[in-house]
């Protein structure tokens, strides 16, 4: 299985419930969610206001647990360190997930902005998982595509793209390759299908762009495409290296894939 442990992170009471949903299917049986909801000041007044408040967070998080049968432990904190919270509530319950959507100021349009999920996704020590608002209210999928710029995309990210078919009735899984073709393969090879050993469909492909030259830049446009021309149904990028060896899951990448994006977004780094 998955995650014995995952935390969540929530702002809005409407994110509460499509983002347990979300996490549950990649939790062990006996596995829980946490939810944490941050104030992000230490004035008192406000700090009280707020506090009070956060019941509207706390018992949806109780009612989605209940519904699903998932153990769900909401906690509340208060601090003008959003991201660092986050790390150290992390870091202090051992736990082995970071799960969350892009949030940043209300006012523009970048959902980096106050390095939240930026510094989160860099700095933590579980897996990250950030997902788009797309992905919370993805219903049945018709497939789910993994794209890479190496011969296969990483193995973490295939056992979640496995989990999450598993939840939604088994939609097939299709790993896309952008990156050089390998020495002695042919020149085009059919497609490679299998079936895991719980009974997923696996699709292997590559891309008519395997191999060329990609400006750095160009990247998330590159996998929208490829994710367009094989009727994606939900994009999970995993961590890897780019066509020049760099880290993949840069702020500005995801950021430029997360604002381009018209498909359910699910960015791993493990």
């Amino acid at each position: 299985m998955m995650y014995r442990q995952i935390l969540i992170p929530v702002q809005e009471p409407a994110e509460v419930e499509p983002l347990i949903r979300f996490g549950a299917m990649l939790l062990d049986p006996d596995g829980e969610v946490r939810i944490l909801h941050i104030i992000p000041t230490t004035t008192l007044p406000q700090v009280t206001r707020e506090w009070r408040s956060s019941v509207n967070l706390v018992i949806p998080a109780h009612e989605a647990g209940a519904a699903l049968d998932v153990r769900v432990d909401p906690e509340v904190r208060a601090s003008t360190d959003v991201p660092g919270e986050i790390l150290e509530s992390a870091e202090s319950h051992g736990v082995d997930a970071i799960l969350m959507t892009l949030r940043g100021d209300k006012r523009s349009h970048n959902p980096f902005v106050g390095h939240t999920a930026s510094g989160i996704l860099h700095h933590a020590h579980a897996d990250v998982l950030i997902v788009n608002r797309l992905a919370l209210g993805a219903g049945k999928l018709p497939r789910i595509l993994l794209p890479s710029f190496h011969a296969a995309p990483p193995p973490r990210a295939m056992q979640v793209a496995e989990e999450i078919s598993l939840h939604m009735d088994g939609p097939p899984v299709t790993t896309l390759s952008l990156g050089p073709r390998p020495p002695g393969e042919p020149d085009d090879p059919l497609d490679r299908e299998e079936r895991t050993a719980r009974g997923v469909v696996v699709t292997h492909k590559r891309s008519a762009l395997a191999g060329a030259f990609v400006r750095r830049g160009r990247l998330p446009a590159v996998i929208l495409q490829a994710a367009q021309r094989e009727r994606y149904g939900l994009l999970l990028v995993g961590e890897e290296g780019d066509l020049a060896g760099g880290a993949l899951l840069t702020r500005p990448f995801l950021e430029e894939l997360f604002r381009a994006a018209p498909c359910p977004v699910l960015a791993l780094r493990s």
